[in-house]
């Protein structure tokens, strides 16, 4: 297996930063398309080389050198409509002989739709009910075309809602946004963020041709419940409980989508392929984690 010497991460935000991190500890050098001053000045403070930029300007992708290099792609779309222009931008503006070793992508599990809470796993059919997830497919079917046809190993991982220190809701709780009860809601599903970027580095030593991994602890819940958990844990009251009827006047119809969507997250390839042992295998465990960083309390 050919040695991991230089990795590119493409939307370099809290994750890409902590696989920098882990592959910066193993001595690989790394690299991140930054599209700001503020970013180009940040990267270069954590050590990581800055690369000029900008997914929303193709031609300033064009010197972006890709070849024998590990890629990570963890740009978010845009917010608006059904398709990934960004990922499209990316891959038109590659050289006809770039080759990378690997590309990862950070997908979402919503790409399945509502499952009605029955197990999702791997090779079950995609049927993505909201455009955000509309337009995670949209890339992913964009960079998995793109490797067939240049002999690239492409990676996907399907991940559902990331949480941990700075990603607790916070503000959401403070401000005694109700949450619907128990009985009404849908099963969510969660992975920590410091699993996860542990989860990408393991993937980004995979040498399939091409690879879907659903990303999750294995322990499906219900948004409640994560609402209530993390309340204990930021010592904050608990949110108080409406009906799902009640809920359409408190909750944004993004939040109301998530609740609606029913699945059980089936990530045991991920576990039997890859062998990362989780460091939060339950929401509880990772909760505690968050409890005693500083940071959780900071942002939403």
């Amino acid at each position: 297996m050919t040695k991991i010497t230089a990795v590119t991460i493409i939307g370099c935000g809290d994750i890409g930063t902590k696989v920098a991190a882990l592959w910066q500890t193993r001595g690989t050098t790394v690299s991140a398309l930054c599209r700001s001053r503020p970013s180009l000045e940040r990267a270069d403070k954590l050590g990581i080389e800055p690369l000029p930029g900008d997914l929303d300007q193709p031609e300033s992708l064009a010197h972006l050198q890709v070849s024998g290099r590990l890629v990570y792609y963890f740009a978010p779309p845009p917010q608006t409509g059904y398709t990934d222009p960004r990922m499209r931008a990316l891959l038109q503006a590659l050289p006809p002989d770039a080759r990378p070793n690997v590309m990862v992508y950070i997908s979402t599990t919503g790409v399945y739709g509502d499952s009605a809470g029955r197990w999702v796993n791997e090779d079950t059919p995609v049927n993505p009910q909201t455009a955000r997830a509309r337009r995670r497919l949209d890339a992913e079917t964009a960079l998995r075309t793109w490797g067939q046809q240049r002999g690239v190993p492409i990676v996907i991982l399907r991940v559902p809602g990331i949480y941990g220190p700075g990603r607790l809701p916070a503000a959401a709780i403070r401000s005694r946004r109700p949450v619907v009860k128990e009985s009404e809601c849908g099963f969510t599903n969660r992975i920590h963020a410091d699993d996860l970027a542990r989860i990408c580095v393991a993937a980004g030593d995979c040498r399939h041709a091409e690879t879907i991994y659903n990303v999750s602890d294995g322990q499906p819940g219900t948004m409640t419940e994560y609402f209530n958990l993390a309340a204990d844990a930021l010592g904050l009251p608990r949110p108080p409980v409406v009906s799902r009827q009640e809920a359409g006047r408190f909750l944004s119809p993004e939040m109301l989508s998530y609740i609606d969507e029913s699945r059980r997250i089936d990530s045991r390839r991920l576990r039997d392929e890859l062998g990362v042992t989780l460091l939060y295998p339950s929401l509880q465990e990772g909760l505690a984690a968050c409890a005693t960083d500083p940071s959780a309390r900071c942002r939403d």
